[in-house]
C-alpha cells in the first residue's frame, strides 16, 4: 500500500473489507500458493493504444529512480530516460531490453482478481471542534519498532511494534484502546466521522478538506502492530450484511443506521494506522515505491509475487465491461493484495475515482516485462 487510501465507494474495497491497503507490512497476508512465470512472446500480449502505451511507460519510468541500485534494472532505467515519447520508439525499446512472462497461479490459471483503490477526501479541521472531534494521529512518541531482519535476515520485512515497560517490550495498544483512551502522539487533523477514519486507515492515505478551502494530504506512516481484521467480515458474522452486500457504501449506511454500535464495529479491527502530513500538490499520493501514483497506470501488487517497481502488462475491464489493456507500474503494495495473479489499480482522487474503485472486482490477466538475461524473482518458472 501500500501506503495508501479509500472512501465511500470502496477501494481495496470488498477485499480489504472482507479479507484484510497504503501500508508496508501493516496487514500480514495469509500464506498463498506460489505463482509461476510462463515464458511468452510480445505477440502474445493483447494490443494497446498508443496513448495507453505512452502513459503506462511514462508512469513506470518515473519509478526508475528507485531502481538505480538494482543491477538488473539500473542500465535499463538509464536507457529509458532517453527514449522519446513516441509509441514506435517505446515499443522498440521495450522489445530490445525486456522479455515477457505470463503470471499463472499454482493451478496454472491465467485469470486473477483485479480490484481498484483511490485517494479519499474527508471533511475535517486542524483544530478540534464540536463537529470535528475524531483525531488522526501521527506516530506515537512511545512506540518502539524492531526490524527483525536486523537479527534474522530470513525475516526480511517483518517488524515488531510495542511499548517498553521496564525492560520488557509489550504489544502496543489496540485500536479499541487508542480510540477510547487516546495515545501519546501528535494530532494531525480532526475528522467529523469515526467511519471516515476507519476508511482512511484501510486506504492508507487521503486528504482532509478544511473549511478555508485548503486540503491536508495524509500518508501512511506506521501501524500499531496488531493484525488487520476486516470490519466487513464482522458485519457478516453478526448477520448484519451478507458477503455479497459488503462494500464501503453499505458499511457506511449501516453505521449511520446503528450509531450506537459503531464503537463495537470498529473494535472488531485491532489494527490502527498512524499518518504523516505530506506536501500538498497536484501529483498523486506516494505508494510503497515512494513515487507519486498515476491514476489508471499505477497498481498495488503482492511483492511476494511481483517485485516492486516492475513493469506489467494488464488486461482487465472496468466494472461496466469497458476493456482496460495497458502497461502499468507496480508502485504500491497492500495487505489485501495477496495471490498469484492479483493487482489493485489506482483510480485517482475524490468521489468519482472512489465510485469506480469501489465497484472494481474484475477478472484479468497480468504479464511481467523482465530484463533480458536476468534471473527471475525467486519463484519457479514454468518450462
Amino acid at each position: 500500500m501500500s501506503f495508501p487510501l479509500r472512501r465511500l465507494a470502496g477501494t481495496l474495497t470488498v477485499l480489504a473489507l472482507l479479507a484484510g491497503c497504503n501500508g508496508d507490512d501493516q496487514n500480514k497476508p495469509a500464506p498463498h500458493a506460489i505463482a509461476t512465470y510462463t515464458p511468452a512472446t510480445w505477440q502474445d500480449l493483447p494490443a494497446v493504444s498508443d496513448s495507453d502505451l505512452l502513459a503506462g511507460f511514462t508512469t513506470w519510468r518515473q519509478g526508475c529512480e528507485k531502481l538505480t541500485r538494482d543491477p538488473a534494472w539500473a542500465p535499463i532505467c538509464q536507457a529509458a530516460a532517453t527514449v522519446p515519447s513516441e509509441s514506435q520508439a517505446v515499443r522498440g525499446f521495450l522489445q530490445q531490453h525486456l522479455e515477457v512472462y505470463g503470471l499463472r497461479s499454482a493451478q496454472n490459471q491465467a485469470n486473477g482478481l483485479i480490484t481498484g483503490y483511490y485517494e479519499p477526501v474527508y471533511r475535517g479541521s486542524l483544530e478540534q471542534t464540536a463537529e470535528a472531534s475524531v483525531p488522526v494521529y501521527g506516530i506515537p512518541e512511545d512506540m518502539v519498532v524492531v526490524d527483525l531482519a536486523s537479527v534474522y535476515p530470513e525475516l526480511k520485512g517483518k517488524r515488531l511494534r510495542g511499548r517498553l515497560e521496564g525492560r520488557v517490550l509489550k504489544p502496543y495498544d489496540t485500536a479499541e484502546v487508542i480510540s477510547r483512551d487516546g495515545v501519546n502522539a501528535p494530532v494531525l487533523a480532526w475528522l467529523t466521522d469515526p467511519m471516515d477514519l476507519q476508511f482512511l486507515q484501510i486506504q492508507g492515505s487521503g486528504r482532509v478538506q478544511l473549511e478555508d478551502g485548503r486540503q491536508l494530504r495524509l500518508g501512511y506512516a506506521d501501524q500499531n502492530g496488531h493484525p488487520y481484521r476486516p470490519i466487513g467480515r464482522w458485519l457478516v458474522e453478526q448477520g448484519e450484511l451478507t458477503k455479497d452486500q459488503v462494500s464501503m457504501g453499505a458499511i457506511h449506511d449501516w453505521a449511520q443506521a446503528h450509531p450506537q454500535r459503531v464503537p463495537e464495529l470498529l473494535a472488531s479491527n485491532p489494527s490502527y494506522v498512524f499518518f504523516s502530513a505530506r506536501p500538498d500538490s497536484n501529483e498523486g499520493p506516494r505508494g510503497s515505491l515512494n513515487v507519486p501514483l498515476t491514476a489508471g497506470y499505477s497498481v498495488a501488487i503482492d511483492r511476494k509475487v511481483i517485485p516492486l517497481g516492475s513493469l506489467l502488462w494488464l488486461s482487465t475491464t472496468r466494472p461496466d465491461g469497458t476493456p482496460v489493456v495497458r502497461p502499468v507500474g507496480a508502485q504500491d503494495t497492500g495487505g489485501a493484495i495477496t495471490g498469484e495473479v492479483r493487482a489493485d489499480l489506482f483510480w485517482g482522487t475524490g468521489p468519482e475515482a472512489g465510485e469506480l474503485a469501489g465497484n472494481m472486482k474484475q477478472q484479468g490477466q497480468i504479464w511481467m516485462l523482465w530484463p533480458k538475461g536476468q534471473p527471475l524473482p525467486d519463484v519457479p518458472k514454468v518450462p
